[in-house]
């Protein structure tokens, strides 16, 4: 079978999204303490690792398979390991499959930075792909529940969904808010000046990595050269005008704008046109993604009012401009054929209902099963560090490693030191 120029497109797509959870790694590792940085990174490359095998072995068949219970997901046994599709060019839309569920799951890990076991990181990792992502990508992208066949999307409407807004960013942010609350806060929560990112440069670093990648990521299905420029310019202007709606928030409440400002506008921007990056003229996604931008953040506020310690605020962002993206489709989802749209083109409530019953049902299901999850690690192997490994520092505790080496060859706990006095 002849190679032709949209499979190459596509596999430069997921090679561009693959990128995305390095980008991540980088990104949160900014953003998060020295003492804890090496681990956060760590929790994106060991995502990329897990998901891989399971994607392979039942992942893409339960996204994508033959339906089982009701359109909840597929048969993890149709395409189980991928054998039977080898030698035809659906390889290369299983591989782009699953660069989202990589980085979907490792979005989650900022919320829990600086506390969390790697060893129950790594359980949750495989759950809560096979029993929570995969299920959800088959309902809205495999022919399931949500689906314009499925019991939901043909009641209330086929919501749009182009490329995560429920599957990736709202499914990602509501796990991590049920995450947060099992595990609780870091010992110093909520003090002045307990938390600054450790390392700017490297934020800036990642949202470059993370916006050049999303241009794979959202336009890795387009279907035409048309839609490709749409989407194209779409994921250009809606970060770009969420980065200045969230700098004017800073300047407006704190006095100055900030460089990690900056770095979140953008990711919040991303997050929004993600569902509605091939729906909105690029004026509806500069409308978007202002909104997005000063959304999100004012809600990164909301973790001190709700005692929630989302740490790299995964919920202000991921959560709340995911939402925003994808109820945002209701009101400004361009006609089609100049019939149908959202309600500011004249298209009724029709395509809105859609979009709030999938993002309400999609709450609902990660809620539900992300606690269940959580609550069973927490209840066994436990989800959270020691208050003694926290204080010394999640890196050299679990890793034997730290990020920088500034100071004397031996600090943290006495068991730590004499370990690596060990290894000298």
């Amino acid at each position: 079978m002849e190679l032709t120029a949209g499979d190459v497109w596509v596999m430069v797509s997921a090679a561009l999204v693959l990128l995305m959870t390095p980008g991540l790694a980088f990104f949160y590792g900014g953003l998060t303490r020295a003492k804890a940085s090496l681990n956060m990174m760590m929790m994106s490359f060991v995502s990329i690792g897990m998901v891989g095998v399971i994607w392979v072995l039942w992942g893409f068949s339960m996204s994508g398979g033959d339906s089982v219970i009701g359109g909840l997901f597929g048969n993890p046994l149709t395409s189980f390991g991928m054998s039977d599709i080898v030698g035809t060019s659906d390889l290369i839309a299983a591989g782009f499959g699953a660069t989202f569920a990589i980085i979907t799951v490792a979005l989650i890990s900022g919320a829990v930075a600086d506390r969390t076991k790697f060893s129950a990181w790594t359980i949750f990792v495989p759950v809560w792909v096979t029993l929570v992502y995969c299920p959800l990508a088959f309902m809205v992208w495999g022919g399931g529940l949500l689906s314009a066949d499925g019991w939901i999307g043909s009641t209330f409407g086929e919501a749009v969904d182009f490329a995560g807004g429920t599957v990736v960013h709202i499914n990602a942010g509501l796990a991590a808010l049920v995450l947060v609350y099992i595990i609780g806060q870091r010992s110093d929560f909520g003090k002045i000046g307990f938390h600054k990112p450790h390392n700017i440069p490297l934020v800036m670093l990642g949202a470059a990595l993370l916006w050049f990648g999303w241009f794979g990521f959202n336009g890795g299905a387009a279907g035409s050269a048309e839609e490709a420029g749409l989407i194209w310019v779409n994921t250009m202007v809606a970060p770009a005008a969420a980065m200045l709606a969230w700098l004017l928030v800073e300047q407006i409440r704190d006095g100055r704008p900030t460089s990690v400002g900056a770095a979140s506008g953008v990711v919040a921007g991303l997050v929004a046109i993600t569902p509605a990056c091939a729906n909105l003229s690029p004026v509806g996604s500069i409308a978007l993604g202002l909104v997005a931008g000063a959304v999100s953040a004012l809600a990164i506020g909301l973790k001190y009012k709700f005692g929630y310690d989302d740490a790299l605020d995964v919920v202000g962002v991921h959560l709340v401009a995911g939402l925003i993206g994808t109820v945002g489709i209701g009101f400004l989802m361009l006609p089609t054929d100049g019939e149908g749209g959202g309600l500011f083109y004249g298209g009724g409530l029709d395509q809105l209902t859609a979009q709030v019953v999938a993002a309400v049902f999609t709450m609902v299901f990660t809620g539900v099963l992300t606690a269940v999850i959580g609550l069973a690690i927490a209840r066994t192997i436990g989800f959270r560090i020691s208050a003694e490994d926290e204080e010394a520092g999640v890196d050299r505790i679990t890793h034997g490693e730290t990020a920088y080496e500034f100071g004397p060859l031996y600090s943290g706990t006495a068991a730590a030191d004499e370990q690596e006095k060990a290894n000298v």
